[in-house]
């Protein structure tokens, strides 16, 4: 059953990602931490890579006629850089701040999509 539960919440999980490109890892935080009871850096962690199978899902949905493949290779270059770095230091901030970021992010995102 609770594998189940797992594959179900997965679903809006893929959508969001689908319908945003990759703003379902935002959504796979929420749910692992709030539905499936999962530890604030085990979520983060995890998030990331439940993400990078549904964007490779996306990818192959997308690849014909809206992906601009030199664009994803620059921006993947300093993305890789920048993720290792974020790695690193999610395991060396404390819970409180990794919390008082994520949702800074989120305000900051919020805003930026009404404006």
């Amino acid at each position: 059953m609770k594998n189940l539960k797992n594959i179900l919440w997965g679903i809006p999980i893929g959508l969001v990602n689908g319908f945003f490109g990759s703003g379902g890892g935002v959504v796979a935080v929420y749910v692992l931490k709030k539905f499936l009871k999962v530890e604030d850096k085990k979520a983060h962690a995890t998030a990331l890579s439940i993400i990078l199978p549904l964007s490779c899902a996306s990818l192959f949905m997308y690849k014909n006629s809206r992906v601009d493949f030199r664009l994803v290779l620059l921006c993947a270059l300093g993305g890789s850089a920048g993720s290792i770095i974020g790695a690193r230091l999610l395991n060396k901030i404390p819970k409180k701040w990794l919390k008082i970021a994520f949702g800074c992010v989120m305000v900051l995102s919020g805003v930026r999509m009404i404006l």
